[in-house]
């Protein structure tokens, strides 16, 4: 594990990121996200790596972009800043055909809170909070802020915590539906970490294939997504995971699956 601005470590069938500029809250500069897109491409390309823990060192996830590099007339322009750090960060992890847990352990603001939604299962700390704080300075939201957020809580309270810039906790963010659990402080790690340890276990063709579904249903109609459905589901018959599923059930035994 190397000190640097982005931590990675495989775990076995895990690999684990971890936001690491802890004194300016995790906040977002121009390495960092290079250096998450490059450790996002290596998961995508390493076979063996069956899920991926994302995380942030100290006491926040991600307090977004770091201002000071946008302030400084040597640092990229906010339409750098999307283009080539944000948007591709964003659609690495909606396009990575492997489960994505967000392990959120301190405040999400910002692209910080929109990186987050976009992963596959988001789990928080009671303490954690989100805050779509771009309207206090002056901003829009990005990261796919828009898009995600009122897909996951509806339209009317996206557009008020955007508009506003409410902070919103744990616990009320996963009573509207932002996020799928929230867990204790002490036990947070613990419990976080067997989110993505049984994913990493789970039939990993059928959790990509259910992921690329979920998308499509966005934007497509009904009948081309049973046609979507229909295609997928007779490719998911064919593989090695299902055999064995189906093995292990009429057996009576614990599935062992390979990912394939």
């Amino acid at each position: 594990m190397e000190t640097s601005s982005i931590l990675f470590e495989q775990v076995g069938p895990i690999a684990r990121i971890t936001l690491n500029r802890p004194r300016v809250y995790n906040a977002f500069n121009r390495e960092m996200a290079l250096a998450l897109q490059q450790r996002l491409d290596q998961c995508n390309a390493t076979p063996e790596i069956r899920a991926v823990y994302l995380t942030g060192s100290g006491k926040a996830f991600c307090a977004g972009q770091d201002l000071q590099e946008v302030v400084d007339p040597n640092g990229p322009d906010l339409t750098k800043i999307l283009e080539e750090h944000y948007n591709p960060i964003v659609l690495r992890l909606r396009q990575l055909p492997k489960p994505v847990v967000c392990a959120v352990n301190g405040v999400a603001a910002g692209a910080g809170a929109n990186i987050a939604l976009a992963c596959d299962v988001v789990v928080a700390c009671t303490s954690a909070s989100f805050i779509q704080a771009f309207s206090k300075i002056g901003l829009i939201p990005d990261s796919g802020g828009t898009w995600v957020l009122p897909r996951l809580i509806g339209w009317q309270r996206a557009s008020a915590l955007m508009m506003l810039a409410d902070r919103v906790g744990a616990e009320e963010a996963c009573r509207m539906g932002m996020i799928y659990k929230v867990f204790d402080d002490e036990t947070f790690a613990e419990n976080a970490w067997a989110l993505a340890e049984q994913l990493a276990h789970m039939p990993t063709q059928a959790l990509a294939w259910t992921k690329q579904l979920l998308q499509a249903s966005a934007h497509q109609t009904l009948k081309d997504q049973l046609l979507m459905e229909q295609e997928l589901q007779t490719a998911a018959g064919q593989t090695y995971d299902y055999k064995e599923g189906v093995r292990a059930f009429l057996e009576k035994r614990k599935p062992t699956f390979k990912g394939q």
